[in-house]
């Protein structure tokens, strides 16, 4: 079974949910405070995180930032805040998907079910990731764009394979910096910069205004699929 980590201060929501999905055969952990909440998660490991904005001690877009950083999980906000710059700021520091309450429990099970299928089902190992005209080489690490080979260096190769793999989900830049160059890398933080633009100079049809991988404000980067 699945655990997911439903973060949540109102009992009675969050008992409803928890035995909705249980009954599907999930397994869910509640946990009402923020500060709690965020303590679990720098120790434990969840496939899935289920985060209301207004917690006690520290409030869910802080959670997800500061998890975003680590790891990356599917995370969606459910939250009474309504409006286009709630859901806009939640998207922005790494949340996968928003939900305004009150919600159908039945709602938020597809959209966890969608999550869930997108971040674990579709990612297999295989010799060679497709993406319309894009196609990776991952044993003899080689890009081809339309058949035509795209000479990068190995971060460069690197980093464009986790893009794609995770192709639609902001990837957070400290997580990527992390994931390519390693946590006890001497380089520099800016050096995943200077990748990306490189990249971009090799894929984009106009690097200066990039459609594939596109830069998600506060956050990291995003693959898109070639445009």
């Amino acid at each position: 079974m699945d655990e997911i980590l439903l973060v949540e201060d109102e009992k009675e929501l969050a008992q409803v949910t928890k035995d909705y999905f249980e009954k599907k055969g999930y397994l869910v952990k509640i946990i009402e405070d923020g500060q709690k909440a965020l303590d679990y998660l720098m120790l434990n490991s969840v496939k899935l995180l289920i985060l209301d904005i207004m917690l006690p001690n520290v409030d869910g877009l802080t959670i997800c930032e500061a998890v975003r950083k680590k790891s990356n999980i599917p995370i969606i906000i459910i939250s009474a805040k309504t409006g286009e710059d709630a859901r806009i700021i939640g998207i922005e520091l790494g949340a996968d998907d928003y939900l305004e309450k009150p919600y159908s429990v039945k709602e938020l099970f597809v959209r966890v079910k969608s999550q869930l299928r997108r971040a674990y089902d579709l990612r297999v190992d295989v010799k060679k990731i497709v993406d319309g005209d894009l196609v990776i080489d991952t044993l003899a690490r080689q890009v081809f764009i339309k058949d035509k080979p795209i000479l990068l260096a190995s971060k460069e190769f690197d980093l464009l394979k986790i893009l794609v793999e995770n192709k639609g989900r902001a990837m957070h830049k400290e997580k990527l910096f992390n994931m390519v160059w390693g946590m006890e890398s001497d380089s520099e933080f800016s050096t995943l910069t200077v990748h990306i633009n490189k990249l971009r100079e090799k894929i984009e049809k106009n690097p200066k205004k990039p459609k594939s991988i596109v830069t998600i404000w506060r956050v990291g980067y995003r693959f898109e699929g070639l445009k």
